[in-house]
């Protein structure tokens, strides 16, 4: 344990921030005064609903699924820390496709268990016969892996997925963060498998960071196994209750979606020109999320330019970046802040 690295969020205050693949988008007034009344209601004293029965029922109805294969947890992080608590043992084997979200190696070293890391193609697409063959070669208790993926913004069909599930012993969890913003999503074939476990999230898609809501959903045996094992209560009465009016208004959530890949869109159209002018300092990655990755050999200078700027992004590596799509201004100033540092010009010095 005293070797592990902590995740490293940003911190400070920004007029821009496009570093986390948050939703832009806030609740309307008329949601927030439901859940202010909602939350008026809660008998503080009492323990919460330990399985978060309603906000399962109500998450089940809005993407299909029974919701007696639903278990929620404080946001997807604890999912995964609970997934491997319960199917691993000391010296194990998981499995991951990288790059790929940090956290599964951090929940790795903390069940000390062994970590592989199966590196992807230059275009960050997989041989899945070859993934296959190394989860069977390596003995991988569990393979884990985003989908579409963060922070390379790509995704693996629905059919290379199902080959790769249907093909190994290993416990597959596939989280599906980003899965809101593609459309190969296996969340409705999750039955079919007796070793699948599908991670959903509320961060993103629906705009609920703040709270931290997460579920996952898997078959009744595998289901049983996670109940077992988690926290007696770990979904607070506070979070369930917002969880439980978010998911009474689909259509938000809809629009919310539909929104995030407009943004998206907007900021791609932004960034292309300036991929055609300096085709060898700057690439971004066709996204199938609500992000957009970039290879630059510039990667540190152009985020501390952009910082400068008083716009915060992740600077992934020495030569890799990924920014969050917002609303049309930022993606605008993002874009031209971006325009100018490779131009060699000083600050836009435009007021929002």
């Amino acid at each position: 344990v005293k070797d592990l690295v902590p995740y490293d969020p940003i911190e400070g205050t920004y007029r821009i921030r496009l570093d986390a693949n948050e939703s832009y988008i806030t609740l309307p007034l008329e949601i927030k005064e439901e859940i202010a009344q909602t939350v008026k209601d809660i008998h503080f004293n009492r323990y919460p609903d330990p399985y978060a029965s309603n906000v399962c029922a109500l998450f089940a109805k809005y993407y299909g699924v029974p919701a007696e294969n639903v278990t929620a947890g404080d946001g997807s992080d604890e999912l995964i820390s609970i997934i491997m608590n319960a199917f691993l043992q000391k010296g194990d084997t998981v499995m991951t496709l990288e790059k790929d979200f940090s956290m599964y190696s951090f929940y790795t070293s903390v069940v000390e268990c062994r970590h592989v890391p199966y590196t992807k193609n230059d275009d960050y697409s997989v041989d899945m016969d070859d993934v296959i063959a190394t989860a069977k070669k390596e003995n991988a208790r569990i393979i884990i892996f985003s989908n579409p993926c963060n922070p390379t913004s790509r995704v693996i069909g629905r059919s290379d997925v199902e080959k790769l599930v249907s093909s190994v012993d290993s416990l597959v969890v596939l989280d599906e963060a980003y899965m809101d913003f593609s459309n190969q999503s296996l969340l409705s074939e999750f039955n079919r498998y007796d070793n699948l476990i599908i991670l959903k999230t509320c961060s993103k898609a629906i705009g609920m960071a703040a709270v931290r809501l997460g579920f996952a959903v898997a078959n009744s045996v595998l289901t049983k196994a996670m109940k077992a094992v988690k926290s007696p209560y770990n979904v607070n009465s506070v979070t369930q209750a917002i969880g439980e009016v978010v998911f009474s208004h689909p259509e938000y959530i809809d629009s919310s979606v539909k929104r995030l890949i407009e943004a998206r869109d907007d900021l791609t159209e932004r960034l292309t020109p300036i991929c055609r002018e300096y085709p060898d300092r700057f690439k971004i990655i066709p996204s199938e999320t609500n992000f957009i990755y970039v290879e630059t050999p510039e990667a540190e200078k152009i985020f501390t330019y952009l910082k400068e700027a008083g716009i915060i992004i992740r600077k992934m590596s020495s030569d890799r970046l990924r920014i969050t799509a917002g609303r049309n201004y930022e993606n605008d100033a993002v874009a031209s802040e971006i325009n100018a540092y490779l131009k060699g010009e000083p600050h836009e010095n435009v007021v929002y």
